[in-house]
Formats: structure tokens, sequence, C-alpha cells
């Protein structure tokens, strides 16, 4: 396809495919990178062998470790097998109920996924955002660029429980708050997802919140209604009403895909008779500030002291662990 003439003649599409034929490269090149290495330690194993050269030993024992370190990689690589696992992702944060206290939870995941996103190398866009009366967030929208995101970030979904002592209350009095994260696959374009223009309601608004001074000053927000689902997607991050509209289509596209497919596992389950996890909804860690300081997953049971270092965006540990422990289940 890349040897065609006209090959660039659609940059989008060129760029998605060569972006396609990096990682088959990767991909054979690690199996390759690793074949190579395991005859290099059976050549050295010879020849410590017929030489009895004990010398040989550190080396050997050097390579092993390094093919090793890779198998390990790319067996919890062979965890993240979903459809789309391997796509980038949209993230939404949205507080539970208690107003300013909630909000500032909210925000501090918000900063939280944006450091460990950071750390990964993944690239982050904030779309679409509510901010909080007082403090905080009542809502947030971020696309997450990279390989992998959607596969990392779905270990991720639920609700999310903070304790700590408020700072909001003046009697300083420990308080219990929620917010939940949901997170689906950026889709790709040759994903075929049907929408009817007619089943659409597009309104232009003034963005809300900080911004330049075209961002606040026109009407160049844009949000659109699914009218048959009632599923909504805004974009209101660009000057540019077009450009607004264009991340909406994208994120509406990536929602209405996601509930299509979860209407079909619902079929699928009441077809096997098995319950499905629930997902969304449903607590999965809780980050204690007060009277103790721990963070733990209670899917996986995994604990950390250092609530600081987690914060930070240092949630490897965990998300590693509830694929490998759902990896196991299935």
């Amino acid at each position: 396809m890349m040897s065609d003439p006209d090959f660039w003649s659609n940059p989008q599409q060129a760029q998605e495919i060569s972006q396609k034929l990096a990682r088959n490269k990767d991909d054979v090149g690690l199996f390759n990178r690793l074949n190579s290495s395991v005859e290099d330690v059976e050549t050295l194993l010879e020849l410590a062998e017929s030489e009895e050269d004990e010398s040989l030993e550190e080396e050997i024992k050097s390579e092993i470790s390094g093919i090793e370190k890779e198998l390990d990689q790319l067996e919890f690589k062979l965890m993240l097998n979903g459809i789309h696992d391997r796509n980038g992702a949209i993230i939404e944060i949205h507080p539970g109920a208690g107003g300013t206290e909630s909000q500032d939870w909210a925000e501090m995941l918000l900063r939280m996924y944006l450091r460990w996103c950071e750390k990964k190398g993944f690239s982050t866009q904030i779309i679409d955002s509510l901010q909080g009366d007082e403090a905080g967030i009542k809502s947030v929208t971020v696309m997450v660029t990279g390989e992998y995101a959607y596969g990392y970030l779905r270990a991720e979904i639920g609700v999310h429980r903070l304790v700590r002592l408020s700072p909001f209350d003046a009697n300083h009095r420990r308080h219990t708050s929620f917010a939940s994260l949901f997170a689906f696959p950026d889709i790709d374009d040759d994903v075929v997802v049907e929408i009817n223009e007619a089943d659409l309601r597009i309104d232009t608004f003034r963005s809300g919140g900080p911004g330049g001074q075209h961002v606040n000053t026109t009407d160049s927000a844009v949000r659109i209604t699914h009218l048959p689902t009632s599923i909504v997607a805004q974009c209101q991050n660009e000057r540019s009403q077009h450009k607004n509209k264009e991340m909406a289509m994208k994120v509406l596209r990536a929602r209405l895909y996601e509930y299509e497919l979860g209407k079909k596992n619902e079929e699928l389950a009441k077809i096997r008779g098995v319950k499905r996890d629930i997902a969304f909804g449903s607590q999965i860690r809780s980050y204690v500030f007060h009277p103790y300081r721990m963070v733990k997953d209670l899917r996986t049971d995994v604990e950390v002291g250092d609530v600081d270092r987690v914060m930070n965006g240092d949630l490897d540990g965990f998300i590693e662990a509830y694929l490998k422990s759902k990896q196991s289940r299935q």
C-alpha cells in the first residue's frame, strides 16, 4: 500500500497505515530479537560445555536475565488483548454527591491521571471541562493518545473513594468523597459506526471557565445530542467551532460504539446465564489520607502506604495487578 504513488494523497489514512506498519515491525523485531538471544545462549552453553569454561557462566546468566525481562514485558502486553486495547482512550471523570468536597476530589483524580499519562509517554488533551462552583470540577473529558492507552485505562474504570480531613469544613472534620472514572476507546476511522444526521441535535454555546479572548466571547463550543439514545458529546477547548464539532463527533462515535458493544455483551450474558462484572459505578479503590495514609485496591488487595507517590501518578502497580488477576480468572 505504501508503494502506491497516491499513498500520501490521503494524509490521515497514510499516517494510520504507517503507524500500523511500525507496530507490526516492532512485534516482528521483538520476536527476532528474542529468537536471536536464545540462539546466543545456546551457543554459549555449548561452548562452555565443550571447553569446560566456567568463566562464561556470568555472561550466560546475564543473557538469560535479559530474555526473562523482555518475556515478562511481552507477557504483560499479551494481557492487553482486547479488540481495542492498543488504541488511545477517552476518559471522563465525574464527582459523586457531596458538592465542593467531591468536586475537589474529581480534580485531584484528574491531576493524578494526567501525571500517570505523562510518565507513560502518552499525550493528553482536555476536550471538555466544567468547573466547580467553589473549587474542583463538575466533569471533565480527556483524550489520551498513545499505544495501549485504553488497555491500561480500562483497568481504572469505576468509583474512587477518598477519606480525608476536609479543607472545606470549618471544623476540619473527616469526610468521605467519591468520584467516578469511565474510559472508552478512541475508535479507528475504519470502524463503522452508523450515525444518521437526522438523529442529531447540534447546539452551539459560549465556552465557560478560563480561556483566551476568543474562546469565551464567541459561540464556538459545540454540544451534539444523539436523540435515539440521548448520548451527549461536547467540546469547547478549541477556538474554532468547526474543530470543536469535529472533536465532539469523534467522542460521540466512541460513545455510540461502546453503547452498542454494551448491548451485545448484555445479550451474550443473558444467553450464557452469566452475570457481568459491573465496571462503572463499582468502588474499586480507597485513598485514605486520615486517620492513616494508605491507598488500597479493593479488587486485588494491593496496598501502598506512600499516598503522595500514588497521587503523583504512580499507578502501574495497581493496573498490572488488576490485569493479571483478571487474566487468571479468565
